[in-house]
């Protein structure tokens, strides 16, 4: 029987995307930190199915697909598993609906079609304290490995660079290539796990790999000479296999170990002018509905939808008057329909995705929408695209408008001046400052 249900679920579900999809930006998503129960397999905290730590996406998928529970960022739980246990162990004892939001899916089209999703999320308190405790305890793990390096003096390693040898503390080794070689990788203190770091480091040289660049070489001498010339002899800052080994990663969430690399330290206490002339923004990069295309600034990128493939939206949005909330629905709605290779306005399904851009420019497609109760949906809240900048570009159509909006003006009651004589001299200020004049004559 609960095979048979597992098979009907799975043919319902063969549309969805059950996994968090991402552009191949500029900006890749961060590598996981290192956690005190990597290697442990994951029990899922609705049924006795485990999973490999690696596998966690599967687990999520899982989880998804015949539960129904969504975990919002999952990405900054510090103790996946652990997090899991006490879950699986409150579910016990407890409604599911005590603790996660339901999000009723097609909400106003027939029941049958209707589902209850769960969200377990930090709004609520105790999920927020858990997410809290298991970050404290990893912090305190890495802060113990930290103090275990700066203590160590057992350590012994050859300078990438010069082949030089260090022994001691690994300080002197990290100062000699900051100094002489003009590589730093941060403040020894701001370091951990400084040997898988520099092993790390030192496999991508024997692999003739540009630590910064990364692109790859045919021998030593010619990655050397480009290293020098391109002043390329520090590390990729849009790497994020390196955040694990930066200690402001397990701090504070949001931080990356980019902001650290970015600082030198060693001249802060030196030099402490508040200059932010030098300041320079990193561009986001948004990426087009129907096309691998990419663009700097909005304004291109909706002028290449509409050039290329026939699709106003700033038309669509005016003509709908579609709220903001509204305009997110309908672009997460279109990117899941064209990543599924399916028409968004006939729901005729494509071989590949060319094919399907193709359809909408040959149909006139493309500006045609399904009637909005097919995709004003709530699970059309969520992006489809996990970095989609299109959507942070957004605005409400209201707030742009040029003129005055006649349904929403707040009639403006004059100043009503005709008694303004009468109420000066009545006034409470008036008898305040007559009193203290008499006051001021008695004395």
């Amino acid at each position: 029987m609960a095979a048979l249900m597992h098979n009907t679920n799975l043919t319902a579900k063969q549309d969805c995307i059950l996994e968090p999809l991402c552009f191949p930006e500029h900006l890749c998503g961060s590598a996981p930190l290192a956690s005190s129960s990597d290697g442990r397999p994951v029990t899922c905290s609705l049924c006795s199915d485990s999973f490999p730590a690696s596998e966690k996406d599967q687990l999520l998928k899982h989880m998804v697909l015949y539960h129904k529970l969504v975990i919002a960022d999952v990405k900054l739980i510090a103790d996946f598993p652990r997090y899991m246990l006490y879950w699986k162990k409150r579910f016990t004892e407890q409604p599911i609906t005590d603790f996660c939001s339901v999000i009723k899916t097609n909400s106003e089209g027939p029941v049958e079609q209707q589902e209850h999703y769960f969200l377990l999320c930090d709004a609520l308190p105790e999920d927020r304290i858990l997410r809290e405790q298991l970050q404290q305890r990893r912090l305190e793990g890495v802060l113990d490995q930290q103090q275990k390096e700066r203590d160590d003096t057992t350590f012994h390693r050859a300078c990438m660079f010069c082949n030089e040898e260090f022994t001691g503390n690994r300080s002197s080794l990290l100062n000699h290539m900051a100094k002489e070689h003009s590589f730093s990788i941060g403040l020894p203190d701001n370091i951990v796990y400084c040997n898988e770091f520099l092993d790390t480091l030192e496999c991508k040289l024997e692999n003739m790999q540009c630590l910064y660049c990364e692109k790859t070489f045919r021998d030593k001498t010619t990655l050397k000479d480009h290293m020098r010339k391109k002043q390329h002899r520090r590390i990729n800052a849009r790497n994020h296999e390196y955040d694990r080994f930066y200690v402001i990663n397990y701090l504070e969430l949001g931080k990356t170990w980019e902001e650290v690399q970015s600082e030198d330290d060693r001249e802060l206490f030196e030099d402490e002018d508040d200059d932010w002339s030098d300041w320079q923004a990193h561009p986001v990069y948004a990426v087009c509905l129907f096309c691998e295309q990419q663009a700097e600034t909005m304004e291109k990128m909706y002028t290449h939808m509409e050039e290329t493939h026939e699709f106003d939206l700033h038309k669509l949005k005016t003509d709908l008057s579609l709220k903001f909330y509204q305009q997110v629905k309908l672009v997460n709605y279109i990117r899941r329909e064209l990543h599924q290779c399916r028409c968004y306005c006939c729901q005729e399904k494509f071989e590949t995705k060319e094919e399907l851009v193709q359809h909408l420019v040959n149909t006139g497609h493309g500006m045609q929408l399904p009637e909005i109760s097919h995709w004003d949906q709530p699970q059309y809240y969520f992006p489809t695209y996990e970095n989609d900048a299109l959507l942070t570009a957004l605005s409400d159509s209201e707030s742009e408008s040029e003129g005055p909006n006649p349904s929403s003006e707040v009639p403006v009651i004059a100043e009503d001046i005709s008694n303004l004589k009468v109420i000066k001299q009545t006034s409470v200020l008036n008898k305040l400052l007559k009193d203290r004049a008499a006051v001021k004559d008695s004395n």
